[in-house]
């Protein structure tokens, strides 16, 4: 029987070990029944994409011992599966958030007290290079410090498979049993740095992975002689918005032939306080800001920026009057995958088998370009980790060829030497893209609009409402609870023709018939409208958040606003009742 919080609240003050800042900020929250019952009240649990917290005392936030506890169930799964597979060992990455170092150093001590090789990056290091050590040192399993595009105040924790994705959905459930079954984090053995390192269980990695990994990034280039002849009249700004982008990006700019890259000398600058920035979210127009001061110096084509931990990226692209518009991430998956699939049609190499992924909450444009090209288009539940499975899928049955995969949350993948988001290659590719249509006397807007005005004029939002706290989650389920028995009849006037439920596997269509989803189970509700629309509901797997996306189609790109606005004013009605 687990203790109640405020017996864990004893166990943590009477610690004598416990670790001195901590301490401190224990004996401050003294007497704040509020913020030490929301501390101490239940333990950090895996999503989507791991666990983050907020940085902190307690068994609800991300400290050393939350990471040491992540890491000990992380290593009696290993052990689980026997000592051959526990000796192929851990690779483990950071980014460049406050403690994100002491963390990855904290993993790898508690891999070692179990005899776990573990490998750590020398220094911070892109999300994508990570899962790519997983799979160039078949090691079993990797783990990621990072907390994405989240605030300066998180960090967070992220496994992945031998395959290089994030964690399968089996083997989370496993882990995070585990971890459960660990009674007090605060007593977990660790090994000693310097001795593991004598012992070779802990072993620094650095260019010999960033070599090979940027010799695969290469091979995104479509068309090389396309970007030499272009190299140097487009000209591109990169913000790495103070995280480990610009570890490689720029070298991956470079060895794919382009010159006239600029960083953003403010953002270059590896800082977990993001101090330039509101958000380090390059969903967020706000973190182009000096992105776009520079390129409207420079008269640049296209602005770039990826998140802290590089697996996420953005652009701004310049419209007829040259001013910047921040892209959508939906926007620029049709951008790449209509330019990677034009190319290969072109160059005679567009496999007949050729299939793209994406979630089941992206936009449908890039399933229509798809369709014009002959090419499938494959939806997955949220998570690149599913994104992963598939391609792991296809190569083992030959069933299908992986062109490109993406999720509406700005992240893609082109090649699959990596099996998961990866800004880096995105770079490379969204460059390549912006020289072709300068090439033809364009920017990337007017392409987009290319787009619409072949496919219909589609526009995706999402609204994601906040609910902090214990009683956020319980609103949360709630609030889940209301929309399954009570299935909506229309949105703003517009009829709800099937309703798509994945936490039973199954569609019904408004005669009441209904059939099964061959998706594993996901608390997701999909709602189709009789316009070709779509409404889609799920809990955010690593946030306080309920998340409702938008999707809507068009004959004009006033009539699509429009759709979207009644859309977002009946959702907002919906949760307030």
């Amino acid at each position: 029987m687990r203790m109640s919080y405020k017996e864990t609240i004893e166990q943590w003050n009477n610690f004598a070990l416990l670790e001195p800042k901590l301490k401190e900020e224990l004996q401050a929250l003294e007497g704040k029944e509020d913020a030490l019952k929301d501390a101490f009240f239940a333990p950090l649990e895996f999503g989507t994409a791991g666990m983050r917290g907020v940085l902190g005392v307690g068994i609800n936030r991300m400290n050393i011992y939350t990471v040491r506890q992540a890491t000990e169930g992380l290593a009696r799964l290993m052990e689980a599966k026997g000592e051959e597979e526990k000796k192929r060992g851990v690779a483990i990455a950071y980014d460049s958030r406050h403690q994100s170092p002491e963390f990855a150093m904290e993993a790898a001590k508690t891999l070692g007290a179990h005899g776990i090789p573990a490998f750590v990056f020398e220094s911070l290091r892109p999300t994508p290079e990570l899962s790519f050590a997983v799979r160039h040192l078949n090691a079993l399993t990797g783990i990621m410090i990072t907390a994405s595009h989240n605030p300066a105040s998180y960090n967070g924790y992220k496994v992945y498979g031998e395959d290089g994705g994030q964690m399968p959905p089996a083997d989370a459930d496993a882990l995070t049993e585990y971890v459960r079954a660990i009674e007090n984090p605060l007593t977990i053995a660790v090994g000693d740095e310097s001795e593991l390192k004598a012992k070779g269980l802990i072993t620094i990695l650095g260019e010999d992975i960033d070599t090979p990994y940027l010799e695969n990034v290469k091979t995104v280039t479509v068309d090389a002689a396309l970007v030499h002849e272009m190299s140097k009249e487009m000209k591109l700004v990169f913000t790495p918005l103070h995280g480990t982008g610009q570890m490689l990006g720029e070298r991956a700019l470079k060895n794919a032939g382009f010159e006239g890259i600029y960083v953003v000398p403010e953002q270059a600058v590896a800082d977990p306080n993001f101090s330039t920035v509101k958000s380090p979210n390059p969903e967020e127009p706000g973190a182009f800001e000096y992105a776009i001061k520079l390129g409207t110096e420079l008269d640049a084509d296209i602005l770039v920026a990826t998140d802290p931990d590089a697996d996420r990226l953005g652009a701004a692209v310049r419209k007829a009057k040259g001013e910047y518009v921040v892209l959508t991430g939906n926007q620029i998956a049709s951008l790449m995958l209509d330019y990677l699939l034009h190319a290969k049609k072109e160059a005679g190499t567009l496999p007949a088998n050729g299939t793209a992924l994406k979630s089941i909450v992206s936009s449908e444009l890039p399933t229509a370009i798809a369709k014009s090209y002959g090419v499938d288009m494959v939806d997955v539940l949220t998570g690149f980790k599913f994104i992963a499975e598939k391609i792991k899928q296809y190569e083992e049955d030959h069933s299908k060829e992986f062109l490109f995969g993406f999720e509406e949350s700005y992240g893609y993948l082109a090649k699959p030497f990596v099996r998961d988001k990866d800004a880096i290659q995105a770079l490379v590719l969204i460059a390549e893209v912006a020289a072709y249509y300068k090439k033809k006397g364009q920017t990337l807007y007017d392409g987009l609009v290319e787009l619409f005005e072949t496919h219909g004029f589609y526009k995706e939002q999402t609204i994601s409402v906040t609910m902090s706290g214990i009683t956020g989650a319980e609103k949360i389920k709630a609030l889940m609870a209301k929309f399954r028995t009570e299935t909506p009849a229309d949105f703003a006037g517009i009829a709800v023709d099937i309703t798509e439920d994945f936490g039973n596997s199954t569609k019904t269509f408004k005669d009441g018939s209904t059939e099964n989803i061959d998706m594993p189970s996901s608390d997701v509700l999909k709602y189709f409208l009789i316009d070709g629309s779509w409404i889609a509901i799920r809990p955010s797997g690593t946030e306080p958040k309920i998340k409702f996306y938008i999707g809507a189609k068009a004959d004009s790109q006033d009539a699509v606003d429009e759709k979207v606005a009644a859309f977002e004013k009946s959702i907002r009605t919906l949760t307030a009742e």
